[in-house]
């Protein structure tokens, strides 16, 4: 008999121990030929297990069991999260001598496959209907259902209605309708597909968390930092990368022919433009269309690449389970071995028949990601509000005159997506349930609904967004404004035209863009003649174009010496191009970086920082001896007695420009020493003739050969007519033209930037500020847009009127950046047309106005009201009004009877023997 000692457990080891099902533990499995366990993020864990009916434990494997893997880490044994399995299926061969058996044991959630969903009462269209309740309410109902049936036996769960696993509010509310016979392991695995929640199996208890929380922890940095170094941790590192899904432009077909394209850069392809399609019923307009094709082609975006890391288990820092679990954010060697943020989504570990162990991870593993996705939401079961009507087999009731009720669980989630410009705007995509019945009670036909929204403040206007057939129980809306709250209701319509009651309003905040541009390219740094330039290619880390909503590269730098002192923003590139930082001191080293933003404020992390210094221009041991600043010979440092013998100095032993004007004495060289024409052009240095070496008037128009200067290069940095007051700058460097005025600096400018648009160059026309340094005017044209309009004066948001016309769309009216007060017209290339902002509610018109119009009330016991516009109109009027009783149930007819150029009115019957309190709205146009 052996005894194992404490001290000779081993640093890290696995076991198997097989149970009851839904039973006690029976004993371990000690003698296993060999075994792979996978744990993967939000999915069914598996085990396979080779076993040798000859071998203690092999009675234990006989009859259906339970068995789990345990790890040790310095510590007991422990049973990590997913690691049940159910020995359900075995494979074996009579004539094998050894008596191998091999086992497939999915994880302890398959059983979540044997409980699906009965039909109740109440269904709707043979769906169930959950309506505006937590994620955890659905999930709780089923399993408690199928647990009163008999099944889940063992199972248990440690969430609420209410809360997670982890005692947090729950943060998604669903209304979704779910088909008899869908089993729920379906269900848990679409809500993680589409970011609802997280989960996993410990022991036999179901887990649920908040998408994104508690199975998502980032150990990347910080205290809790895990680190999976090459060599140490891992030490087989492939990469499997494909370009096969890139594309650079998907076409989105909707509803009734409605289509719309969607590109990206070309160069997100060597080959230039690849097309893809894809086929979205339900979508009509042109906000929802974008959203989706960015979504998509954001997944097509670049090279694709399944990083696989192999586990070392013999000196290893960082194990399994015991320092980091699926769905950890751990910082690893990704693409190319550079250490990297990566998210665990697979464990698997595996013990051989010599007991050694061996395992691998799966991090960002998008190829297998993507593919399940896609394929679980074509087969899926989230019916995000869609309903698919009867089966015509019960006659309809007549629902003539009767109101139906209001639709319940109203959910609206708001998106936020860039529009063609590059611009953020804001998509609510508005769901509900369906309507069977009328207020009271009865069963009702409906035709179809009606969705309102306005900006969520008191006093604003509701106004129709969207409609929708009976069967279509959700409606995407477009465009909101980003950063603004919208309030939104719905309500059905009888299927003889007679509109429903309101569901109860639910607001929401419209969210901004918050998604940063990709990293920049690491700049490229050099030195020359005492300044640094930082170079930048265009490009995002990796070769990744630039988004659509870039604005610039910013050009940090630091003095490493001195990390006391913040960074300094030393320049900026909107496009491919060069900052030169000039007055660095020699030889002080500077560490140099960048950060890209784009139009909405989100700024990328850093790039490596590269270190560089300014060098002199000679040997840093004649400076300060002979040579002072590296320019000038100090005084006295060539005595007087050395001596220069006669002759040795020749013309070709001078230095050009090494002999200047003012060390000639006066005089000293008269024309007679020059021979004719021995001074000619080619032996007269670049710029050696400087603007103060010749007289006043000396150059003359005479003196300037015809056509001389005619299709010739005139080269510099910068060209300008003046160095102060009145002038023209013109900086080749920026494609920058500016006017400055006569005393100060507030200059107009004419520029051209090169990327702001993939593939061409946008040319800008900008104001000086006003007088209050609060505004300036902006002209940018560019292929597929023209845009004019007030900016503030950093030009971060627009500040006033503006006029968009653009290749799809054409926009003119007033935007200040306030939802509250934006007013304007906008047009587009589906043939729609929407207004934004409100009517002018006045008292007294002009006599040229096209439209007068407003509202107000009168107390009961008036038989009418006369509304006059002020003046005279123009020309004639048009008046259109409407009158709401106060009542609780009015009964009385209304009529406009007179209309001038001067007003008109209108009046009402005697309503139930009384003349009842009445509130009127109107307008009036001029013909």
């Amino acid at each position: 008999m052996s005894v194992i000692l404490p001290a000779d457990l081993p640093r890290y080891g696995l076991r198997l121990v097989a149970y009851q099902p839904n039973g006690p533990r029976l004993g371990l499995l000690p003698s296993p030929l060999s075994f792979e366990a996978a744990a993967p993020l939000n999915d069914v864990s598996s085990l396979r297990l080779d076993y040798s009916t000859h071998a203690a434990g092999a009675d234990l494997l006989a009859q259906p069991c339970e068995v789990a893997v345990e790890y040790l880490s310095g510590g007991e044994w422990v049973e990590p999260p997913d690691g049940r399995f159910l020995r359900i299926k075995r494979v074996s061969d009579v004539t094998d001598q050894a008596g191998k058996r091999a086992y497939t044991c999915p994880g302890y959630a398959w059983q979540f496959k044997k409980a699906v969903l009965y039909p109740t009462a109440g269904m709707v269209d043979g769906k169930r209907q959950f309506n505006a309740v937590p994620v955890g309410a659905v999930l709780r109902t089923l399993i408690d259902e199928a647990k009163a049936r008999g099944a889940l036996a063992g199972m248990t769960a440690d969430f609420t209605s209410s809360a997670d696993s982890d005692g947090q509010e729950w943060a998604a509310t669903l209304t979704l309708a779910l088909e008899p016979g869908v089993d729920l392991l379906t269900l848990l695995l679409n809500l993680s597909d589409q970011g609802v929640i997280d989960w996993r199996m410990n022991g036999r208890t179901l887990e649920v968390f908040n998408e994104g929380t508690v199975m998502a922890r980032d150990r990347s940095s910080g205290p809790g930092l895990v680190d999976l170094r090459l060599g140490r941790d891992v030490d087989q590192a492939p990469d499997d990368a494909t370009l096969e899904d890139v594309s650079t432009a998907i076409l989105i077909a909707g509803e009734d022919g409605f289509t719309h394209e969607i590109t990206n850069a070309p160069s997100a392809s060597p080959w230039g433009r690849w097309e893809t399609y894809q086929q979205q019923g339900g979508v009509s307009d042109e906000g929802t269309a974008i959203a989706l094709g960015q979504a998509a082609l954001s997944r097509a975006s670049g090279e694709r690449v399944q990083i696989t890391r192999a586990v070392v288990f013999d000196g290893a820092r960082r194990l399994p389970w015991a320092d980091y679990a699926p769905g950890d954010l751990v910082l690893a060697p990704g693409d190319g071995g550079r250490m990297e943020p990566l998210r665990i989504r697979q464990i698997t570990v595996s013990r051989g028949g010599d007991g050694k162990l061996s395992g691998n991870l799966v991090l960002n593993d998008r190829f297998l990601e993507d593919d399940i996705k896609l394929a679980r939401r074509t087969a899926g079961i989230l019916a995000g509000g869609v309903s698919s009507g009867g089966t015509g087999a019960t006659p309809a009731p007549d629902s003539s005159g009767r109101v139906p009720a209001a639709p319940p669980g109203l959910i609206v989630e708001p998106v936020a997506y860039l529009d063609a410009a590059g611009y953020a705007q804001g998509l609510a995509v508005v769901t509900w349930g369906p309507v069977t019945q009328d207020v009271n009670g009865v069963a009702l036909d409906v035709d179809g609904y009606e969705v309102y929204a306005r900006p969520n403040a008191e006093g604003e206007l509701w106004y129709l967004v969207a409609q929708t057939a009976s069967g279509d129980v959700s409606a995407s809306v477009s465009p909101l404004n980003v950063a603004a709250e919208y309030a939104f209701k719905v309500r059905a319509v009888g299927n003889d035209g007679t509109k429903g009651q309101f569901s109860a309003p639910v607001a929401v905040l419209v969210p901004n863009d918050a998604t940063p541009p990709p990293v920049p390219s690491a700049p490229t740094l050099t030195t020359r003649l005492g300044v640094i330039h930082v170079a930048w290619d265009g490009l995002g880390a990796g070769g990744a174009p630039m988004p659509i909503d870039f604005d610039r590269v910013r050009v940090w730098m630091q003095d490493p010496l001195d990390a006391g002192t913040p960074a300094a923003e030393v320049g900026y590139l909107t496009a491919a191009g060069v900052v030169v930082i000039p007055d660095q001191p020699y030889n002080a080293p500077r560490q140099v970086w960048l950060t890209a933003i784009d139009r909405s404020g989100n700024e990328s992390a850093p790039t490596a920082a590269g270190v560089i210094a300014t060098v002199p221009l000679v040997d840093a041991d004649l400076i300060g001896q002979l040579i002072d600043g590296a320019e000038h010979i100090i005084d006295g440092t060539i005595p007087g007695d050395a001596k220069i013998t006669a002759n040795t100095i020749t013309g070709n032993l001078i230095q050009a420009l090494a002999i200047s004007a003012d060390k000639i004495a006066a005089n000293a060289v008269t024309a007679d020493k020059i021979a004719a024409g021995t001074i000619q052009a080619g032996h007269i240095a670049a710029n050696a003739i400087e603007a103060d070496k010749i007289a006043a008037n000396a150059i003359t128009a005479a003196k300037i050969a015809a056509d001389a200067i005619s299709g010739k290069t005139i080269t510099g940095s910068i060209i300008r007519t003046a160095a102060t007051g009145r002038r023209i700058v013109l900086d080749p460097t920026t494609l920058d033209l500016r006017f400055y005025p006569a005393n100060n600096n507030n200059y107009s400018r004419f520029y051209a930037v090169d990327g702001l648009y993939p593939g061409e160059t946008t040319t800008f026309i900008t104001s000086g500020t006003n007088s209050g340094g609060t505004a300036r005017a902006e002209l940018q044209v560019a292929a597929g847009l023209v845009r004019l309009g007030i900016r503030d004066a950093s030009f971060s948001d627009r500040q006033g009127g503006n006029l968009d016309v653009a290749e799809g769309y054409g926009r003119f009216g007033y935007d200040d950046g306030f939802s509250s007060t934006q007013s304007y017209i906008h047009c587009n290339s589906t043939g729609r047309w929407y207004l934004r902002g409100r009517v002018w509610d006045t008292n007294t018109a002009d006599p040229y106005d096209t439209v007068h119009a407003g509202s107000g009330t009168v107390p009961s016991g008036n038989a009418g009201v006369t509304i006059s516009y002020g003046p005279t109109m123009a020309s004639n009027m048009g008046p259109v009004s409407v009158v709401r009783d106060g009542a609780a149930n009015p009964n009385f007819y209304w009529a406009l009877d007179a209309s001038s150029q001067s007003s008109f009115s209108f009046g009402w019957s005697q309503g139930g023997g009384v003349y009842s309190g009445k509130a009127f709205y109107w307008w009036s146009h001029r013909h």
